[in-house]
């Protein structure tokens, strides 16, 4: 039987279907998908977990689309954090959607940091810096919404998977 949160959630849902997924994966598949993401998306399928990631959208779908579906269909979301996330406008969008979900719907967000550390990813420092000196010419309307996304989700309480 699910949680009262969970079941207020679901409710509130755009669509009244109730969740599809248990937990939507986020990532960045040339960082982690072959290695980090992999195992942990098959230790969650092995535990009877529902879990989406990106390599289940049928070919020729719109993708944008079909992931911010998934986004808002999913119970909760992990969030991989990890050296060139910023660097995907892709990830940036997944990353708005999960958290606006969030607030909207109750969404669980599970943030890991992996090789990075949190406070870069809460202050947009480092590498995640980096990403966003390129979006401020060419991608103003959606940067101060990747910043908060970015701040919120470096706010909460996740694992911090370390170097070596």
């Amino acid at each position: 039987m699910a949680s009262t949160s969970a079941q207020m959630a679901s409710d509130s849902s755009p669509f009244d279907l109730g969740w599809t997924y248990d937990v939507f994966l986020s990532f960045r598949g040339e960082d982690t998908r072959y290695n980090f993401t992999d195992h942990l998306y098959n230790a969650l399928v092995g535990k009877g977990i529902i879990t989406f990631r990106d390599d289940q959208l049928m070919r020729g779908e719109k993708i944008v689309p079909e992931l911010l579906n998934a986004i808002e269909k999913s119970r909760s979301s992990i969030v991989v954090f990890s050296k060139t996330y910023a660097h995907s406008r892709s990830c940036l969008d997944e990353l708005a959607k999960i958290m606006e979900c969030s607030r909207k719907y109750g969404q669980i967000v599970l943030p890991i940091f992996y090789h990075v550390d949190p406070s870069d990813v809460r202050k947009q420092t480092g590498r995640f810096g980096d990403a966003f000196t390129r979006y401020e010419e060419n991608w103003k309307n959606k940067v101060q919404s990747w910043r908060e996304a970015l701040t919120e989700a470096g706010n909460l309480s996740g694992w911090h998977v370390k170097v070596g």
